[in-house]
């Protein structure tokens, strides 16, 4: 296994910074995700990592080994692509096999032995003779990541390996790359657009925008504590509601609500989270962000005394274990989550509450977080972040 670190990264085309120096820390064995919006650099970033692009500053380590310079063949990485980069005339077998022998001192018997073992690890025995115009997408995919197997590198590269398959097939091919994970333990980096992925996959998830990185934590803190407005509205789905409010002495102001923001001891520490803090009692300009599934209808459970906010309803969205719901907050459009079967229908209001443990507060220019009402904030020890501003 092997650790990985970036530090002062950079990768420029012209006058285009695609990586703006980044630093990063990968752990021994560790499966991170890489998620962004196309065009972010996140894919560039693994070209790095892989050696198929030449860093225009900064330096890669693998296993405290400078690979800044190294050749890709020399940096012991396999790289799952989008595009499987199957051989059409090569039989299962030999795709898995192709270049060993140039890349690598193997045996033949050597070859014969890993490419069984990554077969029945992966399942594809019977795959092994069939050209890929015989396979489905899933059993492409399988065929490619035994060929990334059969190399037991120190790092496993994956340029969003699924995006090709079917919402399904996904759902399966998910669980089977974090069941390899567990039995290989190699560290891997894995880039993908879908946050479905990055939540499910990734032990902690690098989210990018614009060549540098907005937050590194585990997912559910990335959920629970975004630092920043991008990670808040790129994380969950659907995305957070932003709300333009004024904050008045502990609350926050709208034209057709006022909140009260949780102090006290039941609130985030000062240094981690802003309560306390004197800007959200100052009169000032921010952005309120509640998620749809924290607001609730209030004449569907009780609403403990908290502020009713009245939402006129525009489109009514059933997802089947849900009910999503487009509504006008005063000016502001908003989306609300429901349950299922709830009887409510376009030009209705309908009145709302929200829970309290779960209001967020956004610099109203930079973005930046400077307060989470959460109750159960982890320790410390527990979530270390790393943001990038």
């Amino acid at each position: 296994m092997t650790t990985v670190t970036l530090q002062n990264l950079q990768k420029s085309f012209g006058d285009v910074v695609a990586v703006n120096s980044i630093d990063l820390e990968i752990e021994d064995g560790e499966f991170l995700v890489v998620v962004g919006p196309s065009g972010c650099g996140k894919s560039t970033t693994l070209r790095l990592l892989a050696g198929l692009e030449p860093t225009t500053d900064g330096r890669i380590e693998m296993g405290n080994r400078d690979v800044t310079g190294v050749e890709p063949k020399n940096r012991n990485v396999a790289m799952v692509f989008q595009n499987y980069a199957l051989y059409p005339h090569m039989t299962g077998r030999r795709n898995i096999t192709f270049g060993m022998k140039s890349s690598g001192d193997f045996s033949d018997a050597e070859i014969e032995s890993r490419v069984e073992d990554a077969a029945e690890t992966l399942d594809i025995e019977d795959l092994l003779d069939r050209k890929p115009e015989a396979m489905s997408g899933g059993e492409r995919q399988r065929v490619a990541l035994g060929r990334a197997i059969v190399r037991d590198p120190d790092v496993f590269l994956m340029d969003e390996p699924l995006s090709n398959l079917d919402a399904k097939l996904r759902i399966q091919m998910r669980a089977e790359l974090a069941r390899l994970h567990s039995a290989l333990e190699t560290t891997t980096v894995y880039v993908t657009h879908d946050q479905t992925e990055a939540m499910t996959l990734g032990e902690r998830v690098v989210v990018m925008n614009d060549g540098q990185i907005m937050q590194v934590d585990e997912p559910q803190v990335l959920y629970d504590f975004p630092a920043n407005r991008f990670v808040a509205e790129f994380i969950g789905d659907p995305a957070m509601n932003m709300i333009p409010v004024d904050i008045e002495n502990g609350h926050a102001v709208h034209d057709a609500f006022t909140l009260p923001l949780p102090s006290g001891d039941d609130s985030p520490s000062t240094e981690r989270n802003g309560a306390g803090d004197t800007r959200i009692s100052d009169a000032r300009h921010a952005i309120l962000g509640i998620r749809p599934e924290d607001f609730r209808l209030s004449d569907v459970q009780t609403d403990d005394g908290l502020p009713t906010i009245d939402a006129e309803v525009n489109v009514r969205e059933p997802l089947g274990d849900s009910l999503l719901l487009h509504c006008s907050i005063g000016a502001t459009a908003c989306n609300i989550q429901a349950e299922p079967r709830t009887e409510v229908h376009a030009g209705d209001t309908v009145s709302v509450t929200y829970d309290p443990a779960r209001l967020h507060l956004f610099e109203d220019k930079t973005g930046e977080a400077f307060y989470h009402s959460g109750l159960h904030l982890p320790s410390d020890e527990q979530v270390v972040s790393q943001v990038s501003k």
